[in-house]
This record gives C-alpha cells, structure tokens and sequence, in this order.
C-alpha cells in the first residue's frame, strides 16, 4: 500500500484538507467561466473534497486518483450522498494515456510535487482539454523541504513562474497565478511553519 492508501480513511478528519479545498473552489469559481455544461477532470482527487464542492456548478466530474483507498473513500461519498455527477476511477496517468471523453477543466492541488517528471504531465492534460479548456493547478511555492521533511523524493514546492513556461511549452496560453491559501504546518523540529499555496490557470 502507499503512503495516500494508508492516509485514505482519515483523510477527511483533516480541517486543513477541507479549508485549502475550499480556497481553491472559490479561486475557480472566481477566476475561471465555470459552466453547467462543464465536464472536469480532477486528478490526485484524494477523497474527492473539491470535486464535491464544484458538483453543483458543471455538468460531470472525474475523480481520478492512483490510489485505491483513496478512490474507494470516494465511492462511498458518493454512494452515501447520492450524487449522479461525479465518477470516481483509479488510474495513474503518469504511467498509461487516458482516452476518456474531453473535458473543459482539469484540476489538481497538492499533486505536482509528487509527480516525477511533470512536462509529459501536462501535455496529457492539455490533449484531453476541448479547445478553450482550461487548467486549474494548486501547488506550493518553492519551500526548504520541511513540508514533508526527510526522505520525500518529490519536488519541494515550485516556482509558479516556471510553472507558467512549462504549461506555454506544452501549448497552454495566458497563464496566471495568484496565491490562494497559507497552511500552517509543524515542522520536524515542532516549528509551526507557513507554507503557501498558488493556484495557477491557463487556458488551452
């Protein structure tokens, strides 16, 4: 099991999880021309607490995650809530295409960092976006390797400047970012410590 499986069951016990969620539904709602008739693809949905705060403003979405627990927490939600909009589905886009039906979002927080090598990444995305999509990226600034501390072989944070020329590179256009939430989080050393968050959007 991963480290998301073994986090899957108390995940939502986490307020952070749901105040950062909530930060970046609003950001989209703002920000971008969300639509009824939207299709969204969020992938890293973990337990699916954003995609349950944007289910009542588009038509459909995909809750994708690589972890199974995690997925089959989502399940649950959405039996229990009887919600028809919104499909949980385990796949892990870094490793196999995804050809699914396109979609006019793709949204992401806290997953990038995980993600090895992030350019192929993002052309996935862009080759699943309809023509004048857009994407949606929550992620850390450049930090000092202190959010997950010692032995975590992912990206610490990232500069969201850069980030804007991967996403041009990869054929996105008017990139822009904006910082979205502050998490408060201890440290190894038991520092309460401020990390924030940017969300970035461009368009296809």
């Amino acid at each position: 099991m991963t480290n998301f499986d073994l986090a899957a069951a108390g995940w939502d016990g986490n307020s952070i999880h749901w105040e950062r969620s909530q930060a970046i539904a609003n950001d989209i709602k703002t920000i971008l021309p969300i639509d009824k008739n939207w299709r969204v693809l969020e992938y890293g949905a973990g337990t699916g607490i954003l995609s349950f705060m944007l289910k009542d403003d588009v038509k459909e979405i995909v809750m994708m995650d690589s972890s199974e627990e995690m997925v089959r927490v989502m399940q649950q939600k959405v039996t229990d809530s009887g919600t028809t909009n919104l499909h949980p589905t385990v796949f892990n886009m870094e490793k196999d295409d995804f050809y699914g039906e396109k979609v006019d979002l793709v949204a992401t927080q806290m997953v990038l960092h995980h993600v090895a090598k992030i350019e192929p990444l993002l052309e996935k995305f862009y080759a699943l976006l309809n023509t004048g999509g857009y994407i949606a990226i929550a992620d850390l600034y450049t930090e000092d390797g202190s959010f997950h501390g010692k032995g975590f072989d992912g990206h610490n944070g990232f500069d969201p400047q850069e980030m804007e020329k991967m996403l041009v590179a990869a054929g996105f256009k008017n990139p822009q970012y904006k910082t979205c939430f502050v998490m408060n989080k201890p440290v190894e050393n038991g520092e309460i410590k401020a990390f924030p968050v940017f969300f970035l959007t461009a368009q296809k």
